[in-house]
């Protein structure tokens, strides 16, 4: 019970720290930053942790099927998620030409023309 008050607790602290902030991240990856903190300090003891952190682990797929669930809703999407796909696609290799032919300008190598 220590171990999942103290994990809760600090996630709670994340949100609650996000909220008054108006920082535009998830509470609960402020909250864990806290606890490495906290852990690196040893003002939390890792084996404090263990049990709880073992028992989150062994449900830790269950927790991926509200996502899935979502992903699978979506798929009668059909063709539109084939046009998202080549957009994306070709938004990429767009970028990254360009990219690379700015660079390729920029960065000329000693002794060459410039």
């Amino acid at each position: 019970m220590l171990g999942a008050g103290i994990l809760t607790g600090f996630a709670a602290l994340g949100e609650g720290l996000v909220a008054w902030a108006g920082w535009p991240l998830p509470g609960p990856v402020v909250g864990m930053a806290l606890l490495w903190a906290a852990l690196g300090l040893r003002v939390v003891r890792l084996h404090w942790l263990l049990e709880a952190a073992d028992g989150l682990l062994g449900v830790l797929g269950l927790l991926f099927v509200p996502a899935t669930v979502g992903v699978i809703q979506f798929l009668s999407a059909g063709a539109a998620w084939g046009a998202w796909l080549l957009v994306l696609v070709a938004g990429l290799l767009a970028g990254a030409g360009v990219a690379g032919v700015v660079a390729a300008r920029l960065v000329r190598p000693e002794g060459g023309p410039g």
